[in-house]
């Protein structure tokens, strides 16, 4: 059995800060720390993983490009995409890195299957697609056997901001979101479904719903 799982709902939070937030909460939290998830939206920012090549940035215009500590490469944060930020104690779980990342690739997965569409994990590119083009981008840290940073879901947000970059490295990669497939996204709606299906997937037995840090 996995210990509690606290979820906070923040709204719609400066990238930067909650960053610093998730380092901070990562860096102080020992063997008997709940695990967390955070779910919010970001106003517009480009962010930069460890293996990011500045030719990947196209044009970026007056978005800011923030260089973090997770995996992967470039991607594209704004309003009306749901960012969960998963932060578990794996050394505790007795999980790997790869199941973790299974984990929620299908808990996505799940979360879209809940609203009719179908949708799948790909070996060779971390993240969810659904026809080829991409809907959810992900991108973790380990540190003292604990992750952070998350998730990315497009449920209905202008992707301009995905052409003025390769996403996730990769060029002409085709971005998707829930809301050309379904026409019509209620967000608090797929915030109570993706909870749903991340407790489900990482094997959480008691969640605990709070407000911010």
């Amino acid at each position: 059995m996995r210990h509690t799982v606290i979820i906070r709902d923040l709204g719609l939070a400066e990238y930067e800060s909650t960053w610093k937030e998730m380092q901070s909460f990562t860096e102080n939290r020992d063997a008997e720390t709940p695990d967390e998830i955070w779910l919010l939206e970001h106003p517009p920012v480009f962010t930069q993983g460890q293996a990011g090549k500045a030719e990947h940035l196209l044009n970026t215009g007056n978005i800011p490009v923030v260089k973090v500590d997770r995996g992967g490469q470039v991607t594209y944060h704004g309003p009306g995409q749901l960012v969960a930020y998963v932060l578990v104690d794996i050394k505790r779980a007795g999980m790997g890195v790869r199941n973790l990342v299974t984990g929620i690739e299908n808990a996505i997965i799940d979360a879209l299957a809940m609203n009719g569409v179908t949708a799948n994990a790909r070996s060779d590119a971390p993240g969810v697609y659904v026809e080829g083009r991409k809907i959810a981008s992900l991108g973790l840290r380990i540190k003292k056997g604990c992750s952070f940073h998350g998730l990315a879901l497009n449920v209905d947000l202008s992707l301009e901001p995905f052409l003025r970059i390769n996403p996730c490295g990769y060029v002409g990669l085709q971005m998707v979101q829930l809301k050309e497939l379904i026409g019509v996204t209620d967000m608090a709606q797929i915030k109570t479904q993706l909870t749903q299906t991340l407790v489900k997937q990482l094997d959480f037995q008691q969640v605990e719903i709070v407000g911010t840090p």
